[in-house]
């Protein structure tokens, strides 16, 4: 009796990183690495990714606002996020590819803004679920000196309220990502993101192939 393969498993790849750490201009090319070799694939991004959490995020990056604001308003567009994109995707066995997702909460409102992490983590189980709560499978940390990534930034384009801010709070972003990825070491893999773009991108495929995402 014939029956249909068993579809590959969903998997949840989330970049991250400081503002100016060069991780957005790599995941085009791991979707067309993934494109190339046959796999459906999601690419997304936070906040955003649905129509309300662009609005959202719309708000987010030019309105002032305090961090309880932003953290629920944040929380809000990923639960849209998920429900609508992440979650129908991965059913469907697609690799979804995202940039930031929950941990850039934790590194900017937490740790930039000063805000309760017991609160985010609340937030966190709320939106994500108790159990077993989406978490991504693998997490790419493009890791690099904050005053390297405002050089990088500088004159790039007109920078959002976030991108505006001055160094150091930059430098408590950077901790908090740090210590997310000490807390969760089998999801992170740090990339040096201040070696040249083609070094940055052998550590991606790197991660990637050992994780079973690139042939």
């Amino acid at each position: 009796m014939h029956t249909d393969p068993t579809p590959p498993r969903g998997r949840f790849v989330t970049f991250e990183g400081i503002d100016g750490a060069g991780k957005s201009s790599h995941i085009g090319t791991l979707a067309a690495r993934l494109l190339a070799q046959g796999r459906a694939l999601t690419q997304t991004r936070e906040p955003g990714g649905t129509p309300l959490a662009e609005r959202l995020r719309e708000l987010l990056l030019r309105e002032p606002m305090d961090p309880l604001a932003e953290a629920l308003l944040m929380f809000a567009a990923r639960r849209d996020h998920l429900q609508r994109v992440i979650e129908p995707a991965l059913a469907r066995g697609e690799v979804v590819l995202c940039d930031r997702f929950t941990d850039a909460t934790f590194a900017y409102q937490g740790h930039g803004r000063g805000f309760d992490l017991t609160v985010l983590r609340q937030l966190e189980q709320w939106v994500q679920g108790p159990a077993p709560q989406r978490q991504p499978d693998l997490t790419l940390w493009f890791d690099l000196p904050p005053a390297q990534a405002a050089e990088r930034l500088a004159g790039a384009r007109s920078p959002d309220k976030f991108e505006a801010l001055p160094l150091d709070f930059f430098a408590r972003v950077a901790a908090g990502y740090a210590a997310r990825a000490a807390a969760d070491p089998g999801r992170f893999v740090r990339i040096d993101a201040a070696q040249p773009l083609d070094a940055v991108w052998a550590q991606v495929e790197a991660a990637c192939r050992a994780r079973g995402l690139l042939a």
